[in-house]
């Protein structure tokens, strides 16, 4: 939608400042490669960068111990969700993909317990739950550590959480904050953390990336994927970044049907299968990629005349 560009840069809370205006294909490289050349200055000290391909494809024996969870369907006033049986395995990330109102968050509260479904074909699984919802608002009075310490204690004051999860997500910056001032973002990372802190079996998590910028969505991205793979924990993800839940995913689930009506989860389906079929939902290919500059492909590890998903985008 731009035709310029201006990047700015700064101290959050301190002070920015505003670039000069650059064409959206040069303004957008010179924001990830955290470089101005005009003016010969770095404002961040390396470029925004990963890799679709840092996934691990982990080994047959972390994945044979898997969970079954059972068909079942649900009305809530007007909608149905109809939810196909699956199975999930350890240390794996599940993600789901559907437009708004098909019942992604209903799906994720029925597996955290908050919701009841109607009709259950089995026994729902007993596992220790972390529940990140999709709106974060605590009515907690203190501040950020306090609430931190008060909540997941263990957790916080462990290196090893420290080291993977906080700092990463800046928490230190907001650590002195009161919980009932903070902006969405800030809510957000906070969440974030506290939800990996719980000792559990299964993580849900609730639009984790909202209210995020680009370099804390890079940040939360690579936090989840370590912190999953490293504990072998199961997650269960609701994303509307598409080229965050590519990064994040082992498999997808997918929903179709007419949205607010009724809607049908799919079992969870490889990522090449999942990413196809929502994209056929939106009639959607990636052909218009090519009309994103080499960096912007880049900060996902995607490069140009590449075929993704079975779909081959070439230059218009």
């Amino acid at each position: 939608m731009s035709d310029y560009v201006c990047c700015l840069w700064g101290s959050a809370g301190a002070y920015g400042v505003v670039t000069m205006p650059y064409g959206v294909r040069q303004g957008i490289n010179v924001f990830l490669d955290g470089f101005i050349p005009t003016e010969n200055l770095r404002f961040r000290e390396s470029s925004l960068s990963f890799k679709i391909r840092e996934r691990l494809d982990l080994p047959g024996p972390e994945r044979m111990h898997q969970t079954e969870y059972p068909e079942m369907s649900m009305q809530k006033g007007s909608f149905i969700l109809d939810v196909r049986a699956g199975h999930f395995a350890s240390s794996e990330i599940v993600v789901l993909l559907g437009q708004n109102g098909c019942g992604k968050t209903t799906f994720i509260q029925m597996l955290a317990g908050r919701l009841a479904p109607d009709d259950v074909k089995g026994g729902m699984p007993k596992l220790k739950v972390s529940h990140k919802p999709q709106e974060f608002t605590p009515k907690f009075e203190g501040t950020v550590e306090e609430l931190l310490l008060k909540r997941i204690r263990p957790a916080y004051l462990d290196p090893l959480f420290q080291t993977e999860v906080v700092k990463p997500m800046l928490i230190d910056s907001i650590a002195r904050c009161r919980v009932q001032t903070l902006s969405g973002g800030e809510r957000q990372r906070l969440a974030l953390v506290l939800a990996l802190g719980q000792d559990a079996d299964i993580y849900l998590l609730d639009e984790p990336s909202a209210d995020l910028d680009v370099e804390q969505r890079v940040a939360a991205a690579r936090v989840m994927r370590r912190f999953f793979m490293h504990r072998k924990k199961t997650a269960f993800i609701v994303e509307h970044d598409f080229m965050m839940a590519t990064y994040l995913a082992d498999r997808v689930i997918v929903y179709e049907g007419q949205p607010g009506v009724r809607c049908e989860a799919s079992a969870p389906m490889s990522l090449l299968e999942g990413m196809n079929r929502f994209l056929a939902q939106l009639e959607v290919t990636f052909r218009s990629l090519a009309l994103l500059s080499e960096y912007t492909l880049h900060l996902f590890g995607i490069l140009p005349y590449t075929p993704l998903f079975g779909i081959l985008y070439t230059p218009l």
